[in-house]
């Protein structure tokens, strides 16, 4: 038997096909301009070639999940967050979560429950966003930001305003700062945003980075520095609210 849960997200729309045990088959597209029909090209992705009546339940997360007229549930990021990075790891107690539109961090009591939260969704400060509008001024992208920065100092981007930081970052370029401490810059500044975040509620071993940004190692390595602690972040860190979803489908 399966449960499948799809996780709709402004960036892009996982998916996660789960036995019980395990992840079967996982799914990651571009969300593009229709969370419907994308949600739906990922749910038709994870069940093909398995009869219905071997899905249990298929759960739907994310801002688009309203338009996932196949799911059968549809249950809060935040919730599916916290099944997901606690199905993966049950000393999780703080989860620092980092999309593509928002920011949030979450906390859980020793059963996996959440007992509190705070969520950044009124700007793009921080986020995925931030980060590709800021890699593109120089001429990189997010998945060479690493890459780019490693090793290198960081020189100051005092701006979480993606605006602001855009004419920051460009005013650095005609100074002739190289692009690589930029880099850096970039990164540590969404660190001290991620920590921030974190100081504003209670910080409780072990934390858990998730969302697209944890893929970034450089990124990690500066929030752990600044916390003075090591923080778990899951193999693929993308697709934790989808497979919360499937969690709590089989159940």
């Amino acid at each position: 038997m399966y449960s499948i849960g799809v996780d709709s997200g402004s960036v892009a729309t996982k998916g996660v096909l789960f036995d019980g045990e395990k992840i079967v088959k996982k799914v990651i597209l571009p969300t593009g301009w229709s969370p419907k029909t994308t949600s739906e090209q990922v749910y038709n992705l994870l069940s093909e070639g398995i009869p219905k009546d071997q899905i249990l339940k298929t759960v739907g997360t994310g801002y688009g999940r309203g338009v996932m007229d196949f799911a059968d549930k549809k249950v809060t990021e935040i919730t599916c967050h916290t099944r997901g990075i606690f199905f993966l790891n049950e000393n999780t107690r703080t989860i620092l979560d980092v999309g593509g539109q928002d920011s949030k961090v979450i906390n859980l009591d020793n059963a996996g429950n959440v007992f509190n939260f705070i969520m950044n969704d009124k700007c793009a400060a921080g986020t995925g966003r931030f980060l590709e509008i800021t890699s593109n001024l120089l001429g990189s992208d997010i998945a060479n930001i690493d890459k780019l920065a490693s090793g290198n100092e960081p020189v100051n981007i005092s701006s979480m305003c993606t605006v602001f930081a855009e004419s920051e970052i460009v005013s650095l370029l005609a100074q002739d700062v190289g692009k690589e401490n930029i880099a850096a810059g970039i990164l540590k500044s969404i660190a001290n945003k991620s920590v921030s975040m974190l100081s504003r509620t209670e910080i409780v071993d072990e934390i858990a980075f998730t969302g697209g940004l944890a893929k970034s190692k450089v990124l990690v390595s500066m929030i752990e520095e600044i916390l003075g602690k090591k923080i778990f972040v899951a193999e693929d860190t993308q697709i934790i609210g989808a497979l919360g979803a499937a969690v709590i489908g089989y159940k």
